[in-house]
């Protein structure tokens, strides 16, 4: 047992980290169902899928149309997509400049994954000069990570038979505009930043940001980061059977 009780490296589990770039929401979607059901099935270890999306609003189970008041096809017309998923939570958006990290990981509480996200961003976001905080004591419509008056990052999740899905997003460099242009997160009157707009620095952090992230993450959930190439990830997905993807209708 390592200093103040937190096992020593060695000891903890194995968390395969796999850094993607960027990947349509679908395609990462359907990875996510691949690699749960390994997780299930004991195939891998707890598994981080660390990337950024093109475009893309997704509604997570408790959105309604309401959320998307310029009408789904205007929205297609600014070139954005939509996708309705089995996560929690209203409606959030993708793209470019936006870090996205997908925990594949068992779990025995929903809250608690939600809590261990929330802390990695945090430590993760502090390594960047970036003070920040949670609000989960004011409701579920609050979790998420938030700067000053406006939300910085945003979690959403699915457990299944143990293994979750879905993850955290963190607007680093990317315009938030598409934030304005629906209820996001299900708070009429949300106010999005960024970190570029936080700090006013002219710099990407993203490279950083996704090693930090992933680094905060693993140290929060008490796993020993791996790092795993996509190829190697594949390999072991293609010893066990493909799940269907479940997308709402």
């Amino acid at each position: 047992m390592g200093i103040a009780g937190i096992p020593d490296r060695a000891e903890r589990p194995e968390l395969w980290v796999c850094q993607l770039g960027v990947v349509p929401y679908r395609d990462a979607l359907a990875l996510q169902e691949e690699v749960r059901a390994a997780r299930q099935a004991d195939a891998i270890p707890d598994v981080l899928l660390v990337l950024e999306h093109p475009p893309v609003y997704t509604l997570g189970r408790r959105a309604s149309t309401a959320d998307l008041g310029r009408g789904e096809q205007w929205y297609r017309d600014q070139g954005i997509a939509i996708e309705r998923i089995d996560r929690g939570g209203h409606v959030t958006y993708h793209g470019p400049g936006q870090l996205v990290a997908y925990p594949i990981v068992r779990t025995d509480s929903a809250r608690e994954h939600v809590a261990t996200m929330e802390r990695a961003i945090v430590a993760a976001l502090a390594d960047e000069g970036v003070e920040t905080f949670t609000r989960d004591d004011e409701g579920v419509q609050y979790l998420g990570v938030w700067a000053g008056d406006g939300k910085i990052a945003s979690v959403g999740v699915r457990v299944q038979r143990g293994v979750t899905t879905h993850g955290l997003a963190i607007n680093v460099t990317n315009d938030v505009a598409p934030f304005d242009w629906v209820v996001a997160c299900g708070l009429p009157d949300v106010r999005m930043v960024s970190v570029a707009s936080v700090t006013g620095r002219d710099d990407d952090p993203m490279r950083c940001l996704r090693k930090r992230v992933a680094h905060r993450y693993a140290l929060a959930a008490g796993r020993r980061q791996r790092l795993v190439s996509e190829t190697r990830l594949r390999e072991a997905l293609g010893r066990v059977p493909a799940a269907p993807v479940p997308v709402l209708a």
